[in-house]
């Protein structure tokens, strides 16, 4: 049996030496990879997080020992080591062991200057990171080296009551022990953990021997990197400081040189070819042997290279794909693990344009992000407005305090939506991120004031229609003005990624598309079918909200119909295109699920409008919207209670879905409809509804002569459907859990208004996350667990699926395939990120199956 590996708290860095990012960090592990790349790394030692943890209670190790690796008066440096570059750290110290007798010895090997510049910048360093004492009495500007080192030496004893330190022992305990006690600090751990990081993630240092980049020859530092930060397409970029730039270059300041020849001067390939050779060397031998693009730090002393390090490139969401593609096209990196690089917030933000890194954000208010991408326009506060703006060609975001169906057409319009009240799974949130606009939710600092046509924001700033704004989705912000933006970016290497995810994962993945717009969107990211289709949204595309609202006041059955009629062709050319575009992969149509008082205007004005329109008396009108409302319309008449109800509407329904059925099959074409029934509570509303939906089919197969199959299931959103599916699916051939409202009734919560409350719930642990955005696994997830076994066992063949918001999250996915679920649906542009994440989920189990660790998990690197 292998013996478990031992670690020492120090430790020499060689080829051989123990060593694991898990005890040293990622940047101790690193440079022993380069040293066994034969790279010209100088001398190092490596402190464990254990070392460094008790340094940081003043227990340091031997000083002696530590620095007799390095020889008589060294010079070194100690960088941050953690086991994840992301978590931070303390920032490196430079020049450790310069003092009045080094000082003069190294002022004979490079010269007055330069070893005066160096240890003016240690004094500096060191007094104000380590001593702790104020930076701006070290700050000489305007001063001469040589007269900066005395005053410098002199300040530093008079603040600290004591000479500076003149051993190099005392010199670097104590830079390890600040070193320590900083990332041991309260405000370094909480900056850590919101990163992720564990509570009890440790540091590791790393001591080395100092190559100062100085000397009689061609001197100085830079980085080097081979592929693009911003698209990862190859480049050589990086920057050169000479030491012939001067001062400039050894106080680490502006006047950098290119590292290729460059019209506008030299580069280091000029003037030293052979150590630019020797980097573009090493670059290659760290892409197949590390299996990374990375950004090495390297000097030159009198023309010889040294590697200080050497780090992962820093990478753009573009740049991310695209190099884990090429590594894996290469054939350095397994396709699992080009999966296995890329988090799948990174599609979201190659998707949607985004608000460049760099710019400026002043922002206004912050909100829920509901729709993630970024995007400017000039206010506008209705529906109305927005289409408007969008018939100038003026961009524009529409406030609103809430939106509702009425709204759907200014949505459209608007580049950007911004609400009040609202959550992840409010009316704006659901058609944002259905649309793909940049939506924020649940501002709830913001105020509209009508009066003035303006919004006023937290501190009383006062925005008037018309200004221009940005909406950042990704980041739940609202930004003044129009700053720089990144554009959405889907090129090769986004496709190549996906294909290879499918290739892998083993649930399938639809999308939410009510209109053939969103059907085309969801196609082009290779949706496998539409897994709801919220008909009651096509109702408010161009003329058809004015006939669905006569349809409303019409007095009887018959009326209903020949109001219904006007309807039935516009909905089956719908179905048509849905149809076509879908080409043959499943398309599951949700029948009419809406309180009818959502067709009417709320206010008097729209109130008058209809009157008008239908010519009828407002009071009459006014009656009529006073009739349909209801304390609770979420819990009242809509979905299957109309259908039974007012059974005209489902008839119209179905009959323009078979119709469109018949159309395309027709044509050629190849058609899985599917008709889902909402809202259902018992077995016997579906016995109701597919009674009368089979009647329908037999009649337009008879009128048509065309023979088609259909499949019929419902919409399980009531907890007692859930638990009633044994005896649902008796009548039903799919069970679609639609966790929004399944979440709100199972929660006893408003989806529209829990943003009031739901902070401070998270907050104090009353919930572990908003179960509006990520799915409740122990109460909705038991449901849809029983829901599911409850349907097989009435049922063995019966399909299970979700189709609510949570559909795309990381979270849902991996429940659902744990259930065995067939198929997620999700919004349109969620469909890539659900495809990545089924595919990594898919991954990692087979991994955990095989024994090993993470599934295909890169190497530790810093």
């Amino acid at each position: 049996m292998q013996q478990p590996q031992t670690y020492q708290d120090v430790t020499l860095i060689t080829p051989t030496a123990p060593m694991s990012p898990a005890v040293h960090g990622g940047r101790a592990k690193c440079l022993q990879r380069l040293i066994r790349l034969d790279m010209p790394v100088p001398t190092t030692l490596a402190l464990s997080f254990d070392a460094v943890l008790r340094c940081a209670k003043g227990k340091l190790p031997d000083m002696q020992a530590l620095l007799a690796p390095f020889g008589p008066d060294p010079l070194l440096s100690v960088r941050p080591s953690s086991q994840d570059p992301d978590w931070g750290g303390p920032g490196a110290i430079l020049n450790i062991g310069l003092n009045d007798a080094t000082h003069a010895a190294l002022a004979r090997r490079v010269g007055e200057e330069a070893a005066t510049a160096l240890y003016v910048r240690f004094v500096q360093s060191y007094a104000v990171h380590v001593a702790r004492l104020d930076p701006d009495a070290f700050d000489f500007p305007k001063m001469k080296d040589s007269d900066a080192l005395r005053v410098a030496l002199d300040t530093y004893e008079f603040e600290a009551e004591e000479p500076f330190p003149q051993d190099v022992a005392v010199q670097l305990s104590e830079v390890l022990r600040s070193m320590a006690r900083a990332w041991d600090g309260t405000s370094a751990r909480l900056l850590r953990e919101a990163k992720g990081a564990p509570v009890d993630a440790g540091l590791g240092l790393v001591v080395q021997a100092l190559a100062l980049g100085v000397g009689a020859d061609e001197s100085g530092s830079g980085v080097i990197q081979f592929v693009s930060s911003s698209d990862g397409q190859p480049q050589v970029t990086g920057r050169y400081l000479s030491q012939s730039q001067g001062r400039d270059a050894l106080n680490g300041r502006d006047g950098a040189m290119f590292l290729t020849s460059d019209p506008r001067g030299q580069g280091l390939e000029d003037i030293c070819p052979a150590a630019f050779a020797a980097l573009i060397h090493y670059g290659e031998i760290c892409r197949a042997r590390l299996r990374e693009e990375m950004q090495i730090e390297f000097t030159l002393e009198n023309n010889v290279l040294h590697i200080l390090d050497a780090v992962r490139v820093q990478r753009s969401s573009r740049a991310l794909v695209q190099i884990a593609v090429a590594l894996a096209s290469a054939g350095i990196i397994p396709r699992e693990e080009a999966v296995m690089r890329v988090p799948p917030n990174a599609l979201s933000e190659m998707l949607h344009r985004q608000v460049d890194p760099a710019a400026t954000r002043d922002i206004i208010v912050r909100g829920i992000g509901a729709s993630p991408g970024a995007a400017t326009g000039r206010i506008v506060l209705s529906a109305a407005e927005a289409q408007a703006s969008a018939a100038r060609g003026e961009p524009c975001v529409l406030v609103r305090r809430e939106t509702t169906p009425e709204d759907i057409r200014g949505m459209h319009a608007a580049q950007a939506v911004l609400t009040m009240r609202g959550g992840i799974t409010s009316h704006a949130a659901v058609i944002g991120r259905g649309l793909g606009v940049p939506c924020v939710v649940g501002a709830s600092d913001l105020t509209i004031d009508r009066k003035r046509s303006e919004i006023v924001a937290p501190g009383g700033r006062r925005f008037a229609a018309g200004d221009i704004i940005t909406v950042d989705g990704t980041t739940g912000t609202v930004l003044a003005g129009a700053p720089q933006m990144l554009e959405a970016t889907l090129d090769d290497a986004f496709q190549t990624l996906l294909t290879w995810a499918d290739d892998f994962r083993d649930i399938g993945v639809r999308a939410n598309a009510d209109t053939p717009t969103d059907a085309q969107t969801a196609s082009n990211f290779a949706a496998e079918g539409i897994g709801l289709c919220r008909t009651e949204h096509m109702f408010f595309e161009g003329d058809r909200l004015g006939v669905m609202r006569e349809m409303i006041f019409a007095a009887t059955a018959d009326d209903r119909r020949v109001v219904l009629d006007r309807l039935l062709p516009i909905q089956r050319a719908d179905f048509i295109k849905l149809f076509s575009i879908m080409d043959g992969r499943p398309v599951c149509i949700r029948l009419f699920d809406m309180p009818l008082h959502e067709f009417l205007p709320y206010d008097k004005p729209g109130q008058r409008d209809l009157a008008e329109q239908l010519a009828m008396p407002l009071t009459a009108v006014t009656d009529r919207v006073q009739a349909l409302s209801e304390y609770n319309p979420m819990l009242g008449m809509r979905g299957v209670r109309q259908g039974i109800a007012i059974p005209e509407i489902y008839e119209m329904q179905a009959r323009a879905i078979f119709e469109a059925v018949a159309c395309v099959t027709g044509q050629g074409l190849s058609v899985q409809p599917e008709i889902m029934i909402p809202l259902i509570s018992a077995m016997r509303e579906v016995e109701l509804i597919k009674t009368r939906i089979d009647s329908v089919a037999a009649a337009v197969q008879r009128e048509t002569g065309i023979a088609f199959a259909f499949k019929l299931g419902v919409m399980v959103e009531t907890p007692r459907a859930a638990l009633r599916a044994q005896d649902i699916v008796k009548y039903a051939s799919f069970l679609s859990f639609g966790t929004n409202d399944l979440t709100q009734m199972t929660y006893g919560l408003s989806r529209d208004d829990a943003g009031r409350f739901m902070s401070a719930y998270v907050q104090q642990g009353v919930y572990e996350e908003d179960p509006f955005h990520t799915l409740d696994l122990e109460g909705v997830g038991e449901l849809l667990a029983i829901g599911a076994a409850r349907g097989r066992a009435g049922r063995p063949d019966v399909v299970v699926s979700i189709c609510g918001e949570h559909g795309g999250t990381r979270a849902a996915i991996g429940f659902c395939r744990s259930q065995k679920f067939n198929y997620v649906s999700c919004s349109p542009f969620r469909v890539p990120l659900a495809r990545l994440s089924a595919a990594q989920l898919t991954l990692a189990d087979r991994a955990a199956a095989d024994g090993r660790q993470a599934a295909y998990t890169q190497m530790p690197m810093k």
